[in-house]
């Protein structure tokens, strides 16, 4: 079974509410009636069910529930309960309710926070930044979690590396030039996600253009000194680098580069230095090495709210309600 087809079978087997804002966008509504189809989680749509409807004649709606701003029972209490977490910030309830009744963004983070839904995806029609926003300010960080960064999950195939072919890349969505604290966090959140979504041990290689040493230069310090925080905070986790990228994951070449190491040449988590490598990395397995590509997917938030490329399909969407469910039974 590949990867995503056993996330869609876990999905199901406990089925969650995931809710979908982004209803203007006929890619949403064309993934709300596969995920419906695929019974791999409860739906909430954000919009008018009429509106909704008759604009999709194509797709099969029935079983998503619809919450409309203009009519929505639990819409004051949504309200009051956004200015007493905004307050701090001085936020008033006729603010509080311009953004519910007009931003399906915040909308649907506060039915997260309120526990009417499970999770949240998003970003089809809105930039990351927007999606994000709302997050932050509501939901806010996971307890123990220092910051918000995101990972693709790379399957490639016929690859006798990772878990057979499987990887999370991190971060190479979110976090542009992470210092070594963050790079740390980055680190054991990562190993998290990875045995929460592949259900096996986390092998976390630090990836620098040096191994062990082998090149002197500030950006290799910090790698260095990310892999001794994270060794402290997280003791039992299998981490370990500053590896090249061969070193973390061939194991003949982590035996030579790297001998003694019980990481090297068996990492299946990569943690690149930055969010240009990260990114260039995740791509370039995509288009090369024709790998499947699941993100980017969020992780530190105190639930699941995940952002989807403005370029995805609505194939796309249904892997990240099923990733999003199966984070949020966890």
């Amino acid at each position: 079974m590949n990867f995503l087809d056993s996330i869609k079978q876990r999905a199901k087997a406990d089925k969650k509410t995931i809710v979908l804002p982004e209803t203007a966008d006929m890619r949403t509504i064309e993934a709300a009636h596969k995920v419906l189809k695929e019974e791999l989680a409860n739906l909430i749509l954000i919009g008018n069910k009429e509106e909704i409807i008759k604009k999709s004649p194509d797709f099969d709606l029935n079983g998503a529930s619809f919450i409309d701003p203009n009519d929505y029972d639990n819409m004051q209490s949504l309200i009051s309960s956004l200015v007493e977490i905004r307050k701090s910030k001085g936020m008033t309830e006729d603010e509080a309710k311009k953004l519910l009744m007009e931003n399906p963004l915040y909308l649907g983070v506060m039915l997260v926070k309120a526990g009417i839904a499970d999770g949240m995806v998003a970003g089809a029609a809105n930039a990351t930044a927007d999606v994000l926003r709302p997050s932050l300010q509501i939901l806010k960080t996971a307890p123990g979690t220092k910051l918000v960064s995101a990972f693709f999950v790379i399957v490639v195939p016929d690859c006798e590396y990772g878990e057979n072919g499987v990887f999370i890349f991190a971060d190479s969505g979110l976090v542009q030039n992470p210092n070594a604290e963050e790079l740390a966090a980055i680190a054991q959140s990562s190993a998290k996600s990875f045995e929460v979504l592949v259900q096996a041990e986390p092998v976390v290689g630090m990836l620098s253009h040096s191994t062990k040493g082998s090149a002197k230069h500030p950006d290799v310090d910090k790698v260095v000194e990310a892999t001794k925080i994270a060794k402290a905070e997280s003791p039992d986790l299998k981490l370990d680098g500053e590896f090249q990228l061969d070193a973390a994951i061939v194991p003949s070449i982590g035996k030579s580069k790297a001998p003694g190491s019980d990481v090297a040449g068996k990492a299946n988590v990569l943690v690149f230095p930055d969010l240009d490598s990260g990114n260039i990395g995740y791509k370039l397995a995509q288009r090369l090495a024709k790998a499947e590509a699941y993100g980017p997917i969020t992780q530190g938030i105190a639930k699941p709210v995940n952002d989807l490329s403005r370029g995805c399909s609505a194939d796309d969407i249904v892997g990240v309600v099923a990733i999003t469910a199966v984070q949020a039974g966890n």
